[in-house]
């Protein structure tokens, strides 16, 4: 195997990885509340944004903007959960896709609205150069983001299947009126899991603005590739996020240095559904 195509796939790993990130908070949300929350892609976006004006105002880099990132998200995803989808909850299922497309198209539009339309970017050695590992170069802040995306990601799974906490969340998201007489408020640990899922989106957005443009629509490109990451996985597993993750950042790495980058999703996207042809499900879903 020569060095460039070993460099191709590291290097589609370590974006894999961000991209199981993001995804992890998307399969919460739903393994807990069955919402597909349609904004997820566009609390990226803000991730991103949070890191920019955080290197605007102070010049410092994602020591700063990830942890800012991080708890500016966490506040609202609760927000949004008691603001909008504690109420919309209890309607039709319809109700909850149009709520939280509205929610996306609210966000979107804002950040339009104040930081215009025009694609910005955070300086190139922002986190550092490029590192040479036996002939192997990658960029500093790719190799941060996945490796920060993989440590996050394996933590959320820790927290959800060995702790109290996750413990709780799992009882709410298999029969909440039995776990609430077990004395377990529902509220509070959807609330909690939202916090946690917009969280997360905030430390990968924060990471991929190190090297990827910064722009409001960038949350629709985000967004799809985060459903088709959870559909690939299984909606619920974060294991099977981080596993799908990994696999389209390889693929899309592969197929732009083989064929190009034009063509990279067209490849994706058909290998997505011709696997799902024969398991629907998911890598990890329940049947």
């Amino acid at each position: 195997m020569s060095t460039i195509l070993v460099q191709v796939i590291v290097g589609g790993l370590l974006l894999g990885a961000v991209y199981a990130l993001f995804s992890s908070g998307l399969t919460l949300i739903w393994g807990m509340m069955n919402i597909v929350n349609f904004a997820h892609g566009d609390f990226v976006m803000l991730g991103m944004y949070v890191a920019f004006v955080i290197w605007t105002l102070f010049g410092a880099g994602p020591m700063l903007g990830v942890p800012v990132a991080a708890l500016l998200l966490a506040t609202l995803g609760i927000v949004v959960y008691f603001g909008l989808i504690r109420s919309i909850m209890k309607g039709p299922m319809l109700a909850q896709i149009l709520g939280t497309f509205g929610l996306a198209l609210l966000l979107r539009y804002a950040a339009f609205w104040w930081f215009g339309a025009n694609f910005l970017s955070l300086p190139e050695n922002i986190v550092g150069g490029t590192f040479d590992i036996f002939g192997i170069r990658i960029q500093a802040s790719r190799l941060l983001a996945g490796v920060v995306a993989l440590l996050v990601t394996g933590g959320l799974h820790i927290l959800l299947t060995r702790t109290s906490l996750g413990s709780k969340m799992l009882a709410v998201a298999e029969d909440s009126t039995a776990a609430q007489l077990m004395g377990i408020r529902p509220d509070t640990m959807q609330a909690i899991a939202w916090a946690i899922a917009a969280g997360v989106t905030g430390i990968a957005g924060a990471l991929i603005a190190t090297f990827f443009y910064i722009v409001p629509t960038v949350g629709e490109t985000l967004g799809i590739v985060a459903f088709v990451t959870v559909s690939l996985g299984g909606f619920g597993s974060v294991p099977g996020a981080l596993v799908a993750g990994l696999l389209i950042g390889v693929i899309e790495s592969l197929s732009a240095y083989w064929i190009g980058a034009v063509y990279k999703d067209i490849v994706v996207y058909s290998l997505f559904l011709s696997f799902l042809w024969f398991r629907p499900q998911g890598l990890m879903g329940k049947s």
